[in-house]
């Protein structure tokens, strides 16, 4: 999963960006701190793992992995070149869901760009530049496919998908809400790798002081939950979605050792820290899910979309497994944990023989059986 993390300048990309992956991107109160996109790989806190890794006494144990670009903060114009725009809206089409940074905190030490806060407006302003970067490339694509249109039903199919999409970015609204008639229509979208089809989660940068009432008191969130809402009910699907943080504090986070984590989010009245809200909004709005595999060797996260078969799921760790796929093992995480390890948990039926239409479920923890 590659998460692209966009925004105005001087909203808390970068600083988001450091505390989420330690990876020390250059972080300053002037516009284009971030040159080149920076990359950083996560892992995904899972309690489970350690868990399993201990009853299993595991050599090792790997858990899931986020990658995360920030990607240098947009202008005005940018689909134009402003602020080295069309480099870095070039980078936001290599991700699988963007990350949307919006400043709702007021601080006279910090410029914002446009000299005042307002989200919805550098909402906007970024919708803009990537509908129009969206525009460009359907033109290119249009010119194209009309010529064959005549002669071609899928061409003809396509080159009418491409004149709705266009009224609909034109009038100022994202690919993301626009109606499709079909399936065909689906997969056809899907082959444009626009900007607008992908889904994001707002990140709304507040101050420390309003993390724990996650944002109800900030006028500024509510209006950003609100136009995430309308998003979602447009599309009747969750296309976007919010979560409340404070980079800065997020930052101070990053660099605690765990034992102090837990103490520092407690004295702040926080459950959970800004990295783990932001994976669990991923995973929903990407609709993915982890399945666990368990041994003395090795206990491993496995990442794969919602609905996965048994097979498909096994491919995720070698071609070789889908391919010669007989069945698998599979018990809940609870039961096996519950029962104090896998044979206990045969003992008393837990564990479930699964055949190639079994859709494995979030918590399952599988052995896999195949032959090639």
């Amino acid at each position: 999963m590659k998460l692209g993390i966009i925004g105005l300048p001087n909203v808390g990309k970068s600083t988001l960006f450091n505390s989420l992956t330690k990876a020390g991107a250059e972080s300053a109160n002037y516009p284009f701190c971030t040159i080149d996109p920076n990359v950083g790989i996560v892992a995904v806190p899972d309690e489970r793992l350690k868990v399993l890794g201990d009853m299993y006494s595991s050599e090792r144990i790997v858990p899931a992995a986020i990658e995360f670009v920030d990607i240098a903060g947009l202008v005005r114009g940018a689909s134009k070149g402003e602020g080295l725009g069309n480099q870095f809206l070039a980078n936001i089409r290599e991700v699988d869901a963007i990350v949307h940074v919006v400043r709702c905190f007021e601080d006279s030490n910090i410029v914002h760009v446009e000299g005042t806060i307002d989200p919805l407006r550098d909402i906007e302003t970024i919708n803009l530049e990537l509908i129009f970067s969206d525009l460009e490339v359907l033109e290119r694509r249009y010119s194209r496919v009309k010529k064959l249109a005549n002669n071609d039903k899928t061409a003809a199919k396509e080159a009418e998908l491409i004149e709705g999409l266009m009224k609909h970015l034109e009038a100022g609204k994202l690919a993301r809400t626009y109606t499709l008639k079909d399936e065909e229509e689906t997969e056809l979208l899907a082959g444009f790798n626009l900007l607008t089809c992908k889904p994001v989660i707002y990140a709304a940068n507040v101050r420390e002081d309003e993390l724990a009432d996650d944002g109800a008191g900030n006028i500024h969130v509510q209006k950003v939950r609100e136009y995430a809402e309308q998003e979602c009910e447009n599309e009747q699907a969750d296309i976007s979605e919010v979560f409340v943080i404070c980079a800065q504090i997020e930052q101070e986070i990053a660099e605690l050792e765990e034992d102090e984590k837990k103490m520092f989010l407690d004295e702040l009245g926080l459950k959970e820290s800004g990295l783990e809200k932001l994976i669990r909004a991923s995973y929903r709005i990407l609709g993915l899910i982890s399945y666990l595999t368990a041994g003395p060797k090795e206990t491993k996260a496995w990442t794969i979309d919602f609905g996965t078969k048994a097979p498909q799921a096994a491919g995720k760790i070698h071609s070789d497994f889908e391919r010669g796929f007989i069945r698998a093992e599979i018990v809940s995480y609870n039961n096996l944990v519950e029962c104090g390890g896998f044979n206990a948990a045969k003992e008393k039926g837990l564990v479930r023989s699964e055949g190639k239409d079994y859709v494995v479920q979030d918590g399952d923890v599988v052995l896999f059986r195949f032959n090639v």
